[in-house]
């Protein structure tokens, strides 16, 4: 292959990634559209990086213990990286390349000053912008003097930042590589940056120029606050104008000066408005042919702009694709499902398959849209009324939404949701439809287990749509609803009626403790019996300790191995029988399950041992509901003591008897789904085996990135596209990085909501409480449920909890999470156990630091944090 070292701007496009880097290509191709203006310049390419890689000495090597260094070890990093930088600086650039780019320097004409300009492969792509993490030299004059900066540029490869970024995107450095860009420098009026895409809100209708005198350097350095437009429509909507009291100019003879500006230029914006909503037109067009909001670099010279680079946004929320031009809100379904990381898509896929409503995919998440519902005036109140009760966070993002110009909603007349007259207490279900509803979820489950066995190949996938068609059948059971409002609504009643009546909030959390028939609460407890097994034998919970060096294959017939592992081994596997099914995220059937990686269970169960004498499940449900038998009757006692009290009192304890017999159910509907889901995962990755054994893709995983309908296409086919599986696991990487909001619209806005109140103390974090007490302990913060060491007393803080988490809280004194709800499965199961608790903490897990003594006010809703 013949070696190219320089290559024309003009010759190069998104497709020489490779040989020019992510810049070059960039710039490449905005020197393609029609009406775009780019800086004459060339590409030093990759392959004159390799070249002066080959003579660096040790290259190799320093780069191989580069990428086996720990990225948070700043110091290591700093050391061997700057060690690097300087032996490729004081590399000598070959006669040959020299001669090449000298030739090239000519075209632009003698003594021309340039702009010297990093361009590695692994910078401005779609998921990763790279911004400022390597480097660039302005007004650069003279051959000498721009080889001189190119090698600074290869160097900048290896600056400490860069290094630590792509250790954090997961970038191997040994597969990145260094192209330079040289342009004709451009002396500008004005310079700045311009987003297509409000970069804050998301809204992708909105763009954003920031604007200064001069190079653009004093606005990157932070020399000068930029003015800023707002433009929306064709029109500026907002505008700040600065006061520039200086700017970067260049100089004659090469580099650049700061230079004090006329007092009256100070005060004058650096772009008229003619010319902001003109530059938002450039940006729109290269926004279209790019495909996606961009983050652009420009300069004003002779009042023509010149564009001098273009990178994708990489922190915008993508938006649902909607396939029309209207107005539309959508809602997390995450934030409900306390599950907000990205789904794979054979994960998201199966929860729409199987949803009771169409939901729409957009970063690996998934969304409903309430848009009619939100807009149709009958149904508007009803619908903010129902999310504020169990997060009024998404109600108030919501209302938000409503209050926004410009998105056509029409006003809501309608009037409140009806209420039962008086104090009156609401009919509600015969209990005994529990067992019923149980049994018959557990029959269909049994009948899918048998059905499915004799299914494979594309029998297992005309059969599944059928098998999706019972499983919404099951969840759409009005009885099945009716059972779960009824817990709700009596909830809601009694803490209602209670604070009127007696000034008491959230009585109903205690009242709830040990309900019976909480198939989650029981999931924590009967954990608490596992440990007993394994508390008296010693070799066993050795064994445990080191149960991650074993394997989930082999770990419980190594188990039964060891002395007492027998009884230990029984004990996990019937554990695993009733609840092997769940995992952290359950709601994506690609996650690996407790009974596929039964190592996640060992340090919970060792916490158990640890924190737990014998028999603490049985007296702990004892002491919960003698606990809420006695608020009952405190409860019952004060209300009879007040006027019209035995009315008061008959009406209340209809309700905490119709709340204890249907909160437990509230959990069964999800242990049913995930069943069920245990059920289709296993005869689906038996098809991906069987994948793999064809030779029609690498791994089993591989078929996670499939959508249902496209797995079941390539098991027909048998043919598979390689390149659409690699699209997918990058797209997956890069939705790792995004926080989901609780709204988004069709415009891009991300919502997360706020508490609009007064009473939370300064310096506490605000919350929804969601479980009565106060509690004052040692915060645990746990991004992730293997990595748990808690002890008795401990705080558990985390992002959410799905029922997968239940069996840490039996250990834990409060608890604290991001995400939540009133009647989401943390909440539930906290209440069940008498847990303080407070949930929709904005950024908890960053705010709060390990191991920092806090205080939970789970009656109030907040957070203290202690000296």
């Amino acid at each position: 292959m013949n070696e190219q070292y320089v290559l024309d701007l003009r010759d190069v496009d998104e497709t020489r990634t490779g040989a020019v880097g992510g810049k070059g290509a960039h710039l490449g191709a905005l020197s393609r559209i029609e009406g775009v203006r780019v800086p004459d310049g060339f590409c030093v390419t990759t392959d004159a990086f390799r070249q002066i890689m080959d003579l660096v000495p040790s290259a190799d090597d320093r780069i191989e213990r580069l990428s086996r260094l720990d990225p948070d070890d700043r110091e290591a990093v700093r050391t061997l990286s700057a060690e690097i930088r300087r032996t490729i600086e004081e590399t000598a650039v070959p006669d040959s390349l020299a001669a090449e780019v000298t030739r090239a320097l000519g075209r632009l004409g003698a003594g021309t000053a340039c702009a010297v300009r990093s361009s590695a492969t692994a910078e401005d792509l779609p998921t990763a912008s790279f911004a400022g993490q390597q480097d660039t030299y302005l007004n650069v004059v003279g051959p000498s003097a721009v080889l001189r900066h190119i090698s600074r540029c290869w160097a900048s490869l290896f600056t400490e930042r860069a290094v630590i970024y792509r250790r954090r995107n997961g970038i191997d450095h040994r597969t990145v590589h260094m192209a330079v860009v040289v342009q004709r420098m451009v002396l500008p009026d004005a310079s700045g940056i311009l987003f297509t895409a409000d970069p804050v809100t998301g809204n992708r209708r909105t763009a954003t120029v920031d604007a200064g005198f001069g190079l653009g350097e004093a606005l990157v350095s932070g020399l000068v606050n930029p003015d800023v437009f707002t433009v929306r429509d064709g029109e500026v909507v907002a505008k700040a104008v600065a006061a520039e009291q200086r700017a970067v100019h260049a100089l004659p003879g090469g580099g650049t000066r700061e230079v004090e500006l006329d007092p009256r230029q100070q005060e004058t914006p650096a772009l008229t408005d003619g010319q902001a909503v003109r530059l938002v037109g450039l940006g729109r067009r290269i926004e279209a042919h790019f495909g996606s909001p961009q983050d652009i670099e420009w300069c004003l010279a002779d009042d023509g702009f010149q564009i001098v680079q273009s990178r994708p946004i990489t922190t915008l929320f993508p938006i649902p694709e909607a396939g029309d031009q209207e107005n539309h809100i959508y809602v997390s379904v995450g934030h409900q499902q306390m599950m907000t990381d990205p789904m794979k898509p054979l994960g998201y896929s199966m929860w729409q398959l199987t949803a009771m409503v169409a939901m729409h995919e957009a970063g690996g998440r998934l969304f409903v849209d309430v848009t009619q519902r939100l807009t149709a005036p009958e149904s508007r109140a009803a619908l903010l009324d129902i999310m504020g009760k169990g997060d009024p966070l998404v109600r108030d993002a919501l209302e938000t939404v409503i209050d926004r110009q410009g998105l056509s909603l029409p006003p809501s007349d309608a009037a409140p949701a009806p209420q039962a007259p008086g104090d009156a207490v609401p009919d509600g279900p015969d209990p005994a439809i529990v067992p019923e509803l149980i049994e018959r979820s557990r029959t269909s489950v049994a009948a899918l287990e048998r059905d499915i066995r004799t299914k494979s190949g594309p029998a297992l996938f005309d059969y599944l749509p059928e098998a999706f068609e019972e499983h919404r059948r099951v969840l759409g059971d009005p009885l099945n609803f009716r059972a779960i409002m009824a817990g709700m609504e009596a909830t809601w009643w009694l803490n209602e009626k209670l604070l009127e009546w007696l000034g008491e909030k959230n009585a109903a959390d205690t009242l709830t403790l040990s309900a019976p028939g909480n198939i989650t609460s029981e999931m924590g407890l009967e954990l608490l019996d596992v440990a007993d097994v394994i508390r008296p034998r010693p070799e066993v919970v050795a064994f445990l300790r080191d149960a991650g060096s074993v394997g989930d294959a082999a770990f419980l017939d190594e188990l039964a191995k060891v002395e007492g592992g027998t009884a230990a081994r029984d004990a996990i596997e019937g554990y695993l029988d009733r609840y092997g099914m769940r995992c952290v995220g359950e709601i994506d059937i690609t996650r690996p399950r407790w009974s596929e990686r039964p190592t996640t269970l060992a340090p919970v169960i060792l916490d158990n041992v640890r924190n737990f004498g014998p028999g603490a499940a049985g007296r702990r449900f004892e002491e919960g509901r003698q606990k809420a038998l006695r608020k009952e009757q405190d409860v019952l006692t004060r209300l009879r003591a007040l006027p019209d009290g035995d009315r008061k009192a008959d009406g209340a304890k209809r309700m905490i008897d119709r709340v204890r017999a249907f909160i437990g159910y509230r959990e069964y509907p999800k242990y049913g789904i995930v069943s069920r889901y245990f059920v289709y995962k296993r005869a689906l990755m038996a098809e991906a085996g069987r994948l793999v054994r064809a030779g029609v893709i690498p791994e089993r995983e591989d078929a996670f990135y499939l959508t249902f309908q496209e797995l079941g296409d390539v098991v027909r086919s048998g043919e598979a596209d390689g390149r659409l599986i690699e699209r997918r696991k990058e797209a997956f990487r890069s939705y790792r990085t995004l926080t989901p909001p609780r709204v988004l619209t069709s415009d891009g806005e991300a919502l997360t909501g706020a508490y609009r109140r007064d009473d939370v103390p300064d310096g506490a974090l605000a919350g929804l409480p969601v479980s009565a007490g106060t509690v004052e302990g040692r915060a645990r913060v746990v991004l992730d449920m293997a990595d748990a060491d808690l002890e008795a007393g401990d705080i558990l803080v985390t992002t959410f909890t799905d029922p997968s988490w239940s069996p840490l809280f039996v250990g834990i004194a409060g608890l604290v999470t991001e995400v939540g709800g009133l009647m989401t499965h943390g909440a539930v199961i906290a209440r069940e156990y008498g847990l303080p608790a407070v949930v929709g903490v904005e950024g908890a897990t960053r705010l709060i630091e390990d191991g920092r003594r806090i205080r939970v006010h789970g009656t109030d809703g907040y957070i203290e944090l202690l000296p």
